[in-house]
């Protein structure tokens, strides 16, 4: 038996008393039926716990985007605010300059007399006129600036209170997560303990389940004939297609190693529609479809929380980064509960001629 068994167990395992507990009776059990039961109920708990791992750690993902997007707002905003302050500064000292001039001009002798005296009246009278106005211009103008520093900075100190949220949010999920991935090692130490005997019947009873259920699926007519992709859709499948073999990393977006929404995030960015990170966003902001009317290079989610995400790569399968300890592979739909369906390309137009890559389902 392999070690990648051994590795997706592990990473699929959270923090479960129960299953620690049970560690000794998956071990010593001498009745063949009472281990059988054991090996059903450890795959199942690795199954959950692993669904509250990756649920832990796509919520995280999603709060680090808007995180990073709340960072960029208030720097956008700052940099607003200090333009307008620096408007603001050399619109008093023009308005100052003008005050001093048109006072000077004044307070010498009257402006009647001036007016005698000058060479040129019409000149002199043009001049003062054109000061004063451009004095009551800046005026106008400084009174302008002043209310848009106050509407800016009101949006400055809202967008870094909004951001002091988040950033108390991100360290809370983060911790969470880190607990999370911490607890795995636990549970590495418990599946150590296991014969390949045990080994080996954890990884057909796990098999075995994901026949059935796919067997399920495609008796229940939920899948159509098959459908063309759009010239977006056909890049998205080849690209992540060209991803599989590559290893699963908690949050990599590429091009060496990837996560589930990390993978299809990034052969939709490729395919030139950039989509959210997060198999969450994903869910919530992609028109979602019916199952039914799938077509290559849509978005298929699963889990009640949207936790998990893989490609529709057509005739049933998807390719996916299924877990920790595992690679990019091609799997049958029903590998994992399913949730529904998102297409990022809605008004994209269909091909009239496509030749599906050739796969393995694994």
């Amino acid at each position: 038996m392999s070690g990648r068994l051994v590795r997706l167990a592990c990473t699929a395992a959270m923090a479960s008393g129960v299953l620690l507990a049970s560690a000794p009776a998956v071990v010593a059990a001498p009745d063949p039926g009472a281990e059988e039961r054991s090996v059903t109920h450890l795959l199942t708990d690795l199954q959950q716990l692993y669904q509250d791992a990756e649920r832990a750690t796509e919520t995280y993902n999603a709060t680090a985007e808007k995180l990073k997007k709340q960072k960029d707002e208030v720097a956008r905003l700052d940099g607003n605010l200090a333009k307008a302050r620096l408007s603001l500064h050399d619109s008093r000292t023009a308005a100052g300059r003008l005050a001093r001039q048109e006072y000077q001009n004044s307070g010498e002798i009257s402006s009647y007399v001036r007016l005698l005296l000058a060479r040129d009246p019409q000149h002199a009278l043009d001049e003062g006129h054109v000061i004063g106005q451009l004095a009551q211009e800046r005026i106008e103008t400084v009174d302008r600036l002043q209310e848009t520093e106050r509407r800016t900075d009101g949006l400055a100190r809202k967008a870094r209170k909004a951001l002091d949220g988040q950033l108390s949010l991100a360290e809370r999920q983060k911790t969470e997560r880190d607990e999370v991935r911490g607890r795995l090692k636990d549970v590495e130490v418990l599946l150590a303990s296991l014969s390949p005997g045990q080994l080996t019947k954890l990884a057909r009873l796990e098999k075995s389940g994901v026949t059935e259920a796919q067997q399920k699926f495609v008796a229940s007519g939920a899948l159509s004939s098959a459908r063309p992709p759009t010239q977006e859709g056909e890049k998205a499948v080849r690209y992540a297609v060209e991803q599989i073999g590559k290893p699963y990393v908690w949050g990599a977006v590429g091009p060496g190693a990837y996560d589930c929404s990390g993978l299809t995030s990034q052969a939709w960015g490729h395919a030139g529609r950039p989509i959210p990170r997060t198999s969450q966003e994903q869910w919530a902001q992609l028109p979602h479809i019916p199952l039914s009317e799938l077509r290559p290079g849509d978005l298929v989610i699963y889990f009640p929380e949207a936790t998990h995400v893989a490609l529709y790569l057509g005739d049933g399968l998807v390719v996916q980064a299924p877990r920790p300890g595992t690679d990019v592979k091609v799997s049958p739909i029903a590998a994992n509960p399913l949730l529904g369906a998102v297409r990022p390309d809605p008004d994209g137009k269909l091909l009239r001629h496509y030749t599906p890559p050739r796969v393995a389902s694994r």
